[in-house]
């Protein structure tokens, strides 16, 4: 595996720049598609990446991008999304995202040859899962080791970093808000830094031994919502007075949240995620460490 061609999907997102530049960095050329180049503008002075306007969810248009980047190319898939109108066994966004477009980049590279594909996936995932989010990534997952395709897939824990919608949006409301009634305060995560996701993906490129194999990433500590509340209060030094609330009384909270305008705090899908530990199963490796020997960054780093 010695390909220099990258087609990175999602690369404009949190997670996208992040591997965008350290490929750029490493020398890869790289075909960003983003549906208005705008959102890449950040982008557009990194050497040896192109960023193009393009529907990615259109079948041709995939087509078109999988044979930029020639038959030894490799095409990373970051595209995720975590809210979702309700539907069943997920939403029509959750779908479109975690399940048909993998459907659709795996249909575009066996077309035109393309053999490596690394797939961004979330811990947690499962076709039985008790969210729609669970479930969608748990079908796209079934689609990738389906395929006949080199294919890796990452599981991230919560992603963190300077730039994240996660500890940036608890610790703005914590500016406004001086009590936080917070449902499943008690649920565990393990959140992992978004420069050590993004540094695994790049290795795992011309890795032989990461083929056909799934990689739970998280951090080097587990933290409770609760306590990920308060850490977010830290960092911009105004702390709320945080009050756990039932589940039931929170799944009333998060309908309200989901209609509410700006960006959605919780949803009831969210609470459903939470009812299993976003964390490392119990006596497995840190796949960051065993596997690609990064040492795990601590959320503390966003203090310094």
């Amino acid at each position: 595996m010695t390909s220099r061609n990258v087609l990175l999907i999602g690369g404009s997102g949190f997670v996208g720049r992040q591997v965008a530049s350290k490929l750029a960095s490493a020398g890869y050329k790289v075909v960003l598609p983003t549906r208005r180049s705008i959102y890449a503008k950040d982008l557009w002075v990194l050497p040896n990446v192109q960023v193009v306007e393009a529907n990615v969810h259109d079948a041709v248009v995939l087509d078109d991008l999988c044979m930029r980047i020639g038959q030894d190319g490799v095409v990373i898939n970051l595209v995720g999304v975590l809210h979702d109108k309700q539907g069943a066994p997920y939403g029509p966004g959750f779908e479109k995202n975690h399940v048909e477009l993998p459907r659709k980049i795996i249909a575009a590279m066996a077309k035109n040859k393309l053999q490596r594909y690394l797939h961004m996936s979330a811990l947690g995932a499962d076709v039985a899962g008790c969210s729609m989010y669970q479930r969608s990534k748990g079908a796209g997952e079934a689609l990738v080791k389906e395929s006949a395709l080199n294919w890796t897939i990452f599981r991230p824990s919560v992603i963190f970093g300077e730039d994240d919608s996660f500890i940036n949006l608890f610790g703005t409301l914590q500016k406004f808000a001086p009590v936080m009634p917070l449902a499943g305060a008690g649920a565990k995560f393990q959140p992992v830094y978004v420069g050590d996701v993004a540094e695994a993906f790049l290795r795992a490129i011309n890795m032989s031994g990461t083929v056909c194999r799934t990689f739970d990433l998280v951090g080097a500590n587990v933290y409770s919502l609760a306590e990920l509340v308060k850490f977010a209060g830290a960092k911009v030094k105004k702390s709320s007075f945080v009050i756990p609330i039932p589940r039931a009384l929170g799944y009333l909270q998060a309908y309200m949240l989901e209609f509410m305008p700006g960006p959605t705090l919780m949803s009831r899908d969210n609470l459903a995620s939470m009812q299993q530990d976003n964390v490392l199963p119990m006596g497995a490796e840190n796949a960051l460490q065993k596997t690609f020997g990064i040492t795990p960054q601590p959320l503390e780093v966003l203090l310094q």
